[in-house]
């Protein structure tokens, strides 16, 4: 069991629930867990003898790694193309699909490990990439091969496209998989690479794209297949939701629902599920994710370089939603 001791920090800023700050502390990890956390007075002689590494932190400050709720890894690729400056969401994605479309297995694996370096830069040591189109023969397994070499904490979210433009859908059909192929991808990867342990390194979410890109039958059996799983086995739910007024219009148009409540009718609201940026939540909305456990990441850089708006976080919060930080995607954040 290999270990890691980091001793004499200045300070140690435990994020704890009672914000305790360690001063000339001492962190003992093993293997993916931290097993001892205290003042370097404290240590115990003998998790100093056990440990395989040692690490003097001294004149540093230790905090805890940042959490990243929702990102497009793929995008590193793509920032700054000038024909999606300035353009709205609906506009943006339009522009960009074609040159997705011809994403390869080797750009999906160096577009994950350049995304995980540059969050590490910035202190980010969890992350979950939503990817969500699949051409040329790339898959997940790519990602995780990638992540594998980081050793970031990395959970992949399955995405998947099924509802092209000749049915009423927003991406180029090229873009699209057929749905029977989604579900049963979706459950090769879970089986294949997700691990229910406790301060698991990788773990599979599923995750049908947005309301204006799947069907409600695969939203549907995505939670079917998700549960399936069981509860204890942290197999989650995740889309994007309440983004932009035009997705907002588009579900009341073709479902008959607002997008909070359309998830709701989806059976997609719950703590095994978190929706990403729900600009457009209104107060009964955000009400109901309280009341329902469900959770919410919030992109507000992505969200002023779109103007899609201003999340109601502060709202959110107040109501008791379980709220994240979200980076998304390069080309939606340059």
């Amino acid at each position: 069991m290999s270990s890691l001791l980091i001793k004499n920090a200045h300070t140690i800023v435990t994020m704890d629930a009672t914000r305790r700050e360690i001063a000339n502390g001492a962190i003992l990890v093993r293997e993916r867990e931290i097993a001892w956390v205290g003042a370097m007075a404290e240590l115990p002689p003998h998790l100093v003898d056990s440990a395989d590494q040692t690490f003097d932190a001294a004149h540093k400050i230790v905090l805890p790694g940042l959490v990243n709720t929702h990102h497009h890894f793929y995008q590193t690729l793509t920032r700054v193309i000038p024909a999606a400056q300035n353009a709205v969401l609906f506009d943006w994605l339009k522009t960009l699909y074609p040159i997705w479309a011809e994403l390869t297995p080797d750009a999906v694996q160096v577009s994950t490990q350049l995304a995980l370096c540059e969050l590490l830069l910035s202190g980010c040591t969890t992350a979950s990439d939503h990817h969500y189109l699949w051409p040329n023969g790339s898959r997940l397994d790519d990602q995780f091969a990638a992540a594998a070499t980081v050793g970031v904490r990395f959970h992949g979210a399955r995405g998947s496209m099924s509802l092209g433009e000749s049915q009423g859908g927003l991406p180029p059909d090229r873009v699209t998989e057929d749905e029977d192929f989604i579900l049963h991808d979706c459950r090769r990867v879970v089986e294949t690479f997700h691990d229910a342990a406790p301060f698991a390194m990788q773990r599979v979410v599923i995750a049908p794209c947005s309301p204006f890109s799947v069907s409600p039958d695969l939203m549907r059996e995505s939670a079917v297949l998700a549960r399936s799983f069981g509860v204890d086995t942290g197999v989650h739910l995740h889309t994007h939701l309440a983004e932009t007024r035009d997705e907002e219009r588009f579900c009341l148009e073709r479902f008959g629902y607002r997008p909070g409540v359309y998830a709701q009718e989806l059976e997609w609201t719950g703590y095994d599920v978190w929706h990403a940026h729900c600009v457009h939540l209104n107060q009964p909305e955000v009400e109901l994710f309280a009341a329902s456990g469900t959770g919410v990441a919030h992109c507000p850089t992505s969200n002023m370089r779109l103007a899609s708006g201003i999340a109601p976080a502060r709202a959110m919060l107040d109501a008791g939603v379980h709220v994240g930080l979200g980076v998304d995607g390069s080309a939606s954040n340059d």
